[in-house]
């Protein structure tokens, strides 16, 4: 028998592997000990998905039958409707799925929205298919889940994801509607969709939006920059943000409107980098023109994407797919903040690294949770067949013209036609729903923050999300009394 070799017996054990779903249950296991909820079965039912709905149904494409392969997973009944995006993508497994729509759950609950978690998915290459194929398919997908009864406005409301829009959302809820005559909430079955369709305005950059309050918030947070030797505030702040997607594009933007500077911009085709900041918009109407973001004056290209994660800066915006920072990687990021702008961007592996490490890690379900509390909004208009400011608008307009009118008459002094046109302005729909938002995550911040600065067992920022919304996922199931 042949010996081993001295080589063999250092060899170090290769990291683990965890699905996307384990990945998720691994994280809320780790915090589950530190909630308030002590029954192992509470937790159990509170981690378990509640329903799957897998199908298989044909498409006639190019006179050429095709089974499309699709998901619907309904992972928390503790409230209803669920929630969730659907996405197009070849990359769509039941995993994924479950995983998406667990996060969903802990997402809503962290920012107080009152749905439980949803996702689904079809398994398809949107880019490689005609308009009109994918219309096809997104209307049968939509009256596959009429038939199972997993969409409706008091069930389970459906909403963009990767590779779906305000477009595909217009097809769902047409096609719900014309299988469900009469029912005067439909428009409320999905979110996302065009304003014309019953949409809100603000939802496009919700999420990009919610990034850049949820970062504000921690960059204001005296405490916190005190902590992690940082300035307060964003006016020095160096951002490097992957992915110039819906999300990406607008957190970028906003940082860049905010003071920071964004000093790299990442995409599939490679990267680009200026130490002295990059104009967001330029880029993007030079990645228009030409097609790419690559040789765009005044910045060096970096040719692999991923270089883009590892160059010094205080904020990393992941805005892309999952698992592009893992165990490989996780020890080269130079960055003192990551925010979680997609969907699970860091692996368990590099979670542990980068906590190790000292480096303040975001969470997805908080971070990136503008565009659920926006879709909430959307909701809640169509549900009261209103839209945001239509009853008040004018009011505030003469009432702040009034006040106003009444100060230049005390005091003899008149405000400049700029000043008077801000002061007498009356919300308009996109006012409320940025405020609601930047209400929503300025208070989810500071949840959080209390668990994570309070309780001395929860060492990062996940783990105190995951308690945050554990506890009241769980007061949720008590209080609907199924347990004796």
């Amino acid at each position: 028998m042949a010996k081993a070799s001295k080589s063999s017996k250092t060899t170090k054990a290769a990291p683990a592997h965890y699905s996307f779903f384990q990945s998720v249950e691994r994280n809320f296991d780790k915090a589950a000990s530190f909630t308030d909820i002590k029954d192992k079965g509470i937790l159990e039912q509170i981690k378990a998905c509640n329903s799957i709905y897998s199908m298989k149904f044909p498409v006639k494409i190019d006179n050429k039958v095709e089974v499309i392969e699709a998901y619907r997973v309904q992972h928390s009944h503790h409230k209803l409707p669920v929630k969730g995006g659907i996405r197009f993508s070849m990359d769509v497994n039941q995993d994924e799925v479950m995983a998406l729509a667990a996060l969903m759950t802990y997402k809503c609950a962290i920012v107080n929205v009152p749905f439980g978690g949803a996702k689904g998915g079809i398994k398809i290459n949107p880019k490689s298919l005609s308009e009109y194929d994918l219309e096809k398919i997104t209307r049968r997908y939509t009256a596959e889940l009429v038939k199972k009864n997993f969409i409706g406005p008091g069930i389970d409301v459906p909403a963009p994801d990767y590779g779906t829009g305000p477009r595909e959302m217009s097809w769902i809820v047409d096609t719900y509607m014309s299988l469900r005559p009469g029912e005067i909430d439909a428009a409320g079955c999905v979110t996302g969709k065009p304003v014309t369709q019953g949409g809100v305005r603000g939802r496009t950059e919700a999420t990009g939006l919610g990034v850049y309050f949820g970062v504000r918030e921690m960059c204001n947070d005296a405490d916190v920059m005190k902590k992690m030797n940082m300035t307060v505030g964003m006016a020095d702040k160096k951002v490097v943000v992957q992915g110039l997607g819906n999300v990406g594009y607008h957190a970028a933007k906003y940082f860049m409107e905010g003071g920071a500077s964004v000093i790299a911009l990442a995409e599939y085709e490679g990267a680009i980098y200026n130490p002295k900041g990059l104009d967001v918009e330029a880029v993007m109407a030079f990645r228009k023109k030409t097609g790419s973001i690559l040789n765009f004056p005044g910045a060096k290209n970096l040719k692999k994407s991923a270089e883009a994660l590892e160059l010094a800066c205080d904020i990393l915006v992941p805005a892309a797919l999952e698992n592009v920072i893992n165990g490989e990687n996780a020890p080269r990021i130079k960055a003192r903040i990551v925010a979680e702008a997609a969907n699970g961007p860091l692996t368990p592996d590099a979670d542990e690294i980068l906590n190790k490490k000292g480096t303040v890690v975001i969470p997805d379900m908080y971070i990136n949770a503008g565009g659920v509390t926006v879709s909430y909004f959307e909701w809640l208009k169509n549900l009261s067949h209103v839209r945001y400011g239509r009853m008040e608008k004018r009011y505030s307009e003469n009432m702040n013209s009034s006040i106003l009118g009444s100060i230049e008459s005390l005091t003899g002094k008149k405000v400049t036609a700029a000043e008077k046109k801000i002061i007498l302005h009356g919300p308009d729909e996109v006012d409320l729903v940025h405020s609601g938002l930047e209400d929503t995550m300025i208070g989810s911040y500071h949840e959080i923050r209390d668990v994570w600065m309070k309780n001395k067992k929860v060492n990062d920022m996940r783990s105190a999300a995951f308690v945050s919304a554990i506890n009241k996922v769980g007061v949720s199931y008590m209080e609907l009394g199924i347990f004796p």
